[in-house]
């Protein structure tokens, strides 16, 4: 059986899951769920070089500790329990990582927020002001620089990459498909790019074939569960299993 590193957004997690209810080997967001390209590189190159958390890299909010590298599933009620917790997911996925044949990619938003002062961009801004951020987006060519060396780092590995259906209203209908559309010829780029790299079609798949409304639930930006169900069933025929 393929093993794999799933990562990305929450679209992601529903199709992992059923990929893990279905008997797949996966290892499914370590980091949480994460939106843009950025975070997902980020993450990657630490489960790569195996950096651990350090006292810097904690914040506080709301009487809880977490960084801005996780999900708020992530937060502890002390900075020290939180790296504890941090750096040993961190050292079961960077060996699943190392392990894994198969890594899934599924990009949310090419929108990011960057930490102002710390200089970098956040997987998530756990409520911090948003003075503290600026919001900022990523161009093809900035995807492909910050993604490609990792591909061709990993020769070994088959990435497939992929874009979530799901709509972020918060940035407009334009501002949305700008998003989705930059993504979709991001990955199509670093597929054509490198032959280890391979697209899938979930965001084509929910916006043509199930272009529906009946598709969506009621919020009007997230799949039903019958749609994910059969993007996935989908993506297992891609996939090769």
């Amino acid at each position: 059986m393929k093993r794999i590193m799933m990562m990305g957004s929450c679209f992601s997690t529903e199709v992992g899951r059923l990929m893990i209810e279905d008997g797949w080997d996966v290892c499914l967001n370590p980091f949480g769920i994460l939106f843009n390209p950025a975070s997902i590189c980020s993450s990657l190159l630490r489960l790569e070089n195996r950096k651990p958390f350090c006292g810097e890299d904690v914040i506080g909010r709301d009487g809880k500790y977490v960084s801005f590298f996780h999900h708020g599933s992530f937060a502890r009620d002390t900075p020290q329990e939180f790296i504890s917790d941090a750096n040993s997911a961190l050292s079961e996925a960077a060996d699943r990582f190392a392990a894994s044949d198969t890594v899934i990619l599924t990009f949310g938003t090419a929108w990011v927020f960057r930490h102002i002062s710390r200089g970098y961009v956040v997987s998530n801004c756990h409520k911090v002001p948003s003075r503290e951020f600026e919001r900022v987006f990523m161009p093809v060519e900035e995807i492909t620089a910050l993604l490609g060396p990792i591909f061709a780092r990993f020769k070994d590995k088959r990435f497939i990459l992929t874009v979530s259906p799901i709509r972020h209203p918060a940035d407009g209908i334009h501002g949305n498909q700008l998003s989705k559309s930059t993504l979709i010829v991001a990955s199509d780029r670093l597929a054509g790019e490198h032959p280890n790299v391979d697209y899938f079609e979930s965001y084509e798949i929910m916006t043509d074939t199930l272009r529906d409304h009946s598709w969506y639930r009621e919020d009007g930006n997230h799949p039903t569960a019958e749609a994910v169900r059969r993007i996935y069933e989908a993506f297992q025929i891609f996939a090769g299993r």
